[in-house]
């Protein structure tokens, strides 16, 4: 019998790192006339709508985050504000980077360490590990977060969140700054 678990929890194992090795590399995105830039798309207000999974896509929650964007030369900050349809109100206030090559780092006051974000054709891959606060437990998360561009106005944003190389949940946001003049408030 514990043979039996032993064998079952290593496949689990397994199964789970070639899947997670069995990813999207950035560079396979082509060049497009007009790239992705965060430093051109977060300029300004932003509002997004999304909603977590967690390891089963079950809809855990569902929020509402209002982005307010400013950028002194390479220099920048992104102030969220997220409000959860359970009542709860969040901040994250990023500070983020512009690097040389194009690429980005930033960091925020749930992030651990430096956060790395690089860009190609219409796509941009974010990386960095999170604290969460789980009901008074603090646990540190990978956050795999890629933002696809749609138009001038719309982006699509998927993150994976691992801890042990394992995909806990999951996380979409469609943000549209076609409407900036609505606030989450009104939702």
């Amino acid at each position: 019998m514990k043979m039996n678990k032993y064998i079952r929890s290593l496949a689990f194992i397994t199964t789970s790192l070639f899947i997670s090795s069995c990813s999207v590399e950035l560079e396979e995105y082509k060049p497009v006339a007009k790239p992705f830039d965060i430093k051109s798309y977060f300029d300004g207000k932003v509002i997004a709508w999304g909603i977590v999974q967690d390891y089963t896509n079950e809809v855990k929650r569902r929020f509402c985050v209002e982005i307010e964007g400013s950028w002194q030369e390479e220099q920048g900050v992104l102030a969220e504000k997220f409000y959860f349809d359970d009542g709860e109100i969040s901040y994250r206030n990023w500070q983020l980077t512009k690097l040389p090559d194009g690429s980005y780092i930033g960091g925020a006051e749930d992030v651990i360490g430096e956060a790395i974000g690089k860009h190609q054709g219409f796509a941009f891959q974010f990386q960095y590990t999170l604290s969460l606060n789980l009901d008074g437990d603090i646990m540190e998360v990978a956050m795999d977060d890629w933002m696809y561009q749609l138009d001038e106005y719309k982006v699509i944003n998927k993150t994976a969140m691992s801890k042990f190389g394992v995909q806990v949940a999951e996380i979409t946001l469609f943000f549209d700054k076609e409407t900036i003049n609505q606030s989450c408030q009104a939702n």
